[in-house]
């Protein structure tokens, strides 16, 4: 991850759920987590890296994604929420 503007923080355990504990992830890939899960979705049982990217549309996106330099930032294309 580049430093900047590319870099945002997720909280595993969304707030909404009372999530405290947060992490560096690129902003786009933040950003297509919740456009493809709701809070409840994701306090449901994806409250790691590994669970949210056993998913089909993560998986899909994360090959897409890992094609772009390392300071990309753009908004995805994303599926309808689930």
């Amino acid at each position: 991850m580049v430093d900047g503007p590319g870099v945002d923080r997720h909280h595993w355990l969304p707030r909404s759920h009372g999530g405290r504990d947060a992490a560096a992830l690129h902003v786009v890939c933040h950003r297509m987590i919740h456009e493809v899960f709701t809070d409840a979705q994701l306090a449901a049982g994806r409250t790691d890296a590994e669970a949210i990217r056993a998913d089909p549309a993560i998986r899909k996106f994360v090959a897409w994604v890992r094609r772009k330099p390392p300071g990309f930032v753009d908004w995805p294309r994303s599926p309808r929420k689930r």
